[in-house]
């Protein structure tokens, strides 16, 4: 205990000198900034900051690109609620019941729980990684490609189980999407498969095409659909701009669930932190509503707090393989590895002992990271809301601009437009035929990495199936999934969850 208060007073005492503060604040800024513009997720804003970070010294390049990060993340959930266009693939739950509050007028107490819920995740998620980092990379060490293609499997039955409406409907969902991710370059042979002789489609469909196209433009056309007076985003006037006393009490349960979930899913490589939001909003689906509270789907609270805090708890503790064993576990921490070889930094077990300044440092300047971001974005409020008023007519043809600029950016390629705008037309037809595009998007994002799990699973056991029920752990998350099938496919469930889902 003494060498922890030892280690973070060393971290604070670094992290708060005028340099470095200046530069987490100046990270927070440009990530939130270009974080908002729809299509711009954390990925894609660093990749375009890195190249500004080349000069500084060490330590102060590593805490602007943490504060990048988490202002991307949180500018991906700003837009996620007010338009309906997630950022970035954990925005993509934020964004069920976030726009839905929006519609409402809710718009302010919506962006305060994903704002409030970030920020005691955060503060949670690096208490957690300066505590248990060696222990915690040991636990991510146990897992083998059998167990992550598992691990994964639950994952998407988590996604059929949140699918509101038809289950099969969201079975379909989950399948399309992983066809989706097929679409590309074989994993072990590099042979380009489903791609029907277009160049463009050799590097796979990217996700942001497809989140832009489903969720922006489908919802712009479903709008333009309906008749002019129903078009406005907001169906009833602003109320207050931060969530009452009530919200409080029914947020606040919610955002500790989703911090515990995300802190210990965020240590797994490959998508632990997206999982993690997708879990704690299932877990949320799963709890009894209480008297007078609005059902999922329509714009309850805890649909945005839980997952928002999961989400960024598991920002936090996906840097401990980073930092411990020098493996990242996702494309965030894959351009932070870049950033830290630069710098002539190797990440691994060493920095803890031959650079504690960095590492403590590092960890130090997350949450004041994280608190920036609070004081920054909390004022700033009132100032998204106002979007919100801009009359329709007005509104869609700067979002479908922005979307378009924020989607050939991220590979200067239009073949990119062309996609988004054939996933607005599907997009379209998905409101009608009444499918959730939630679980899609998962299906394409797991799709690939279960593939490569599978099949190097596989290699390793020479081709025995059996493989995935004789190791232990990767048994039992096979038995936690299929628990949760037959507990889902059982009558009685089956009944209640249709009548929990019946559409206003």
């Amino acid at each position: 205990m003494m060498d922890l208060i030892n280690n973070l007073s060393l971290g604070m005492g670094v992290a708060f000198t005028t340099q470095n503060l200046l530069y987490a604040l100046v990270g927070c800024l440009l990530g939130t900034v270009i974080g908002v513009l729809p299509g711009l997720g954390p990925v894609a804003t660093i990749a375009m900051l890195l190249p500004a970070t080349y000069a500084l010294p060490p330590l102060a390049a590593l805490i602007m690109l943490a504060g990048i990060y988490y202002g991307a993340q949180y500018g991906g959930s700003t837009t996620a609620i007010l338009v309906n266009l997630p950022g970035e693939a954990s925005s993509v739950v934020t964004a069920i019941d976030g726009y839905q509050m929006a519609r409402k007028g809710r718009a302010g107490p919506a962006l305060a729980a994903a704002g409030i819920g970030s920020f005691i995740a955060g503060t949670f998620g690096t208490l957690v990684l300066a505590a248990f980092a060696v222990p915690l990379a040991e636990v991510a060490f146990k897992f083998g490609p059998a167990e992550y293609f598992s691990l994964m499997v639950l994952g998407l039955i988590g996604a059929v189980v949140l699918a509101s409406g038809s289950l099969l409907k969201a079975i379909a969902m989950v399948i399309l999407g992983l066809l989706l991710g097929m679409v590309g370059t074989d994993v072990n042979s590099g042979v380009a498969r489903y791609n029907f002789d277009i160049p463009e489609l050799t590097d796979g469909i990217g996700f942001i095409a497809i989140a832009m196209g489903v969720f922006g433009y489908g919802d712009i056309i479903t709008s333009l659909s309906r008749p002019s007076e129903s078009r406005e985003l907001l169906t009833k006037k602003v109320e207050g701009l931060f969530p009452t006393r009530e919200d409080f009490k029914n947020m606040m349960p919610a955002v500790l669930r989703g911090t515990a979930l995300g802190s210990m899913m965020g240590i797994l490589p490959g998508g632990g932190a997206l999982l993690a939001s997708f879990a704690s909003y299932t877990i949320e689906k799963k709890l009894r509503l209480k008297k007078g509270e609005v059902p999922f789907g329509q714009g309850n609270i805890r649909g945005v707090a839980a997952p928002e805090a999961a989400n960024n708890a598991g920002a936090q503790t996906s840097f401990i393989p980073l930092l411990t064993l020098g493996i990242p576990p996702n494309a965030v921490m894959a351009l932070m590895v870049g950033a830290m070889t630069i710098h002539n930094i190797q990440p691994g077990p060493q920095v803890m002992t031959s650079n504690p300044e960095l590492f403590w440092g590092l960890i130090a300047s997350m949450w004041i990271g994280n608190a920036m971001l609070v004081i920054l974005n909390l004022p700033m409020i009132g100032i998204w809301v106002k979007l919100l008023t801009v009359p329709y007519r007005w509104l869609f043809p700067a979002i479908v601009l922005f979307c378009a600029i924020g989607v050939y950016s991220t590979n200067n390629n239009t073949f990119d437009i062309w996609i988004v705008g054939a996933f607005g037309v599907i997009g379209y037809a998905f409101a009608k035929m009444g499918c959730e595009p939630a679980p899609l998007l998962l299906g394409l994002i797991l799709g690939p990495m279960m593939e490569e799990n599978l099949r190097r699973s596989l290699l390793l056991s020479r081709g025995d199936w059996s493989v995935f029920v004789t190791r232990p752990l990767s048994a039992s998350l096979l038995a936690v999934a299929v628990l949760l099938l037959i507990v889902v496919l059982s009558p009685s469930i089956k009944k209640r969850r249709e009548e929990a889902f019946v559409e206003d």
